[in-house]
C-alpha cells in the first residue's frame, strides 16, 4: 500500500463523510452550544493545522534522519522536504482535520450544562505526573537507553504543550471531560488500527532497535498508539479550549500571573 493509498483510503474517506455531516449541520442549522462559541470553529482549525505543521516538522524530520521509522521508498512519491515524504505533512493536515471536525460534530450532540468551576489545584496538579514523566523521558535520552529512545522522543516533544493546555484550562477540560474523552478515545482507536494495517502492509516501519518492542495486536508498536494518542490530545484540548468562551476571559489573568511569575 502507497503511503498516498493509505492518505486516500483511511483519512479521505472519513474526510468526505465528516463533511458531509457537517454540511448536513449547517443546512439543519445546528450549531455549537454556546459556550463553545468563543472563536470561529473554522479559525480554530486553520490555526491548529499551521501550529501542527509547524511544531511537528523539525521533530518528524529528526526522526526519520535518526533512523527511528523509516518507509519504503517505492512506496512513496519521493517527493520530500528535510528528510521527509511529501505524504507525512500531509498527514498533519489530514489528521488535524479529521480529529477536529469529529470534535465540531461531536460538540453539536454533546451539550454539557455543567459550570466550569475554577480550579487552579486541577490546572497544576494535573500535570504533576507529566511533569514527572517529561523528566523521565529527558533522562532517557540524556543516558541513551536505546530500547526508550522512540517513546522519549515522542513525550519530550508533546507533553510540553500538553502541560500547557492543561495549566491554562484542565477545569474546562473537565467539564467538557464528555465531548473530550469521546472524541479522543474514538479517533485515537481508529488512527492506530490504519497505522496497524500501514506497518503490516510496509508502508513505513519503526526501527526495532530504538523501540520498546512491545507490540499491540502483535503488530503495533506501543509507541505509535502513544503518538497518536497525545497528537490526538493536542488537537482535542486545543480546539476545546480556543472554542471555548472561558478561555476568552481567562487569557488576560493568565497572562498575567505567568509574566508575573518569570519576573519573580
Amino acid at each position: 500500500m502507497t503511503y498516498f493509498g493509505f492518505l486516500a483510503i483511511f483519512l479521505g474517506i472519513p474526510l468526505l463523510f465528516m463533511a458531509a455531516l457537517t454540511w448536513r449541520d449547517m443546512r439543519q442549522g445546528r450549531s455549537l452550544p454556546v459556550y463553545l462559541q468563543g472563536i470561529s470553529p473554522w479559525m480554530t482549525l486553520f490555526i491548529l493545522i499551521v501550529v501542527a505543521v509547524l511544531y511537528t516538522t523539525p521533530w518528524d524530520n529528526y526522526l526519520v534522519a535518526t533512523g527511528v521509522w523509516f518507509y519504503d521508498p517505492a512506496l512513496v512519491t519521493g517527493i520530500t522536504i528535510g528528510w521527509v515524504p511529501i505524504e507525512e505533512y500531509t498527514f498533519f493536515v489530514l489528521q488535524t482535520l479529521l480529529t477536529g471536525l469529529m470534535l465540531l460534530w461531536a460538540a453539536r450532540r454533546l451539550p454539557s450544562d455543567l459550570p466550569v468551576i475554577q480550579s487552579g489545584l486541577l490546572r497544576w496538579a494535573s500535570n504533576i505526573p507529566l511533569i514527572i514523566l517529561w523528566l523521565l523521558s529527558v533522562l532517557t535520552l540524556v543516558f541513551d537507553w536505546q530500547p526508550g529512545i522512540y517513546l522519549a522522543l515522542i513525550l519530550v516533544w508533546a507533553l510540553p504543550p500538553i502541560i500547557f493546555q492543561l495549566a491554562f484550562g484542565a477545569d474546562i477540560l473537565w467539564r467538557q471531560r464528555r465531548l473530550v474523552f469521546s472524541v479522543l478515545a474514538l479517533v485515537t482507536l481508529y488512527l492506530a488500527a490504519a497505522d496497524s494495517l500501514a506497518i503490516s502492509s510496509g508502508t513505513w516501519t519503526i526501527d526495532p532497535a530504538q523501540s520498546l518492542q512491545i507490540h499491540l495486536g502483535g503488530i503495533l508498536p506501543v509507541e505509535e498508539f502513544i503518538f497518536f494518542l497525545v497528537t490526538n490530545t493536542l488537537v482535542v484540548f486545543g480546539m476545546t479550549l480556543i472554542l471555548s468562551t472561558e478561555s476568552r476571559t481567562r487569557v488576560p489573568s493568565f497572562r498575567r500571573r505567568s509574566k508575573e511569575e518569570l519576573a519573580s
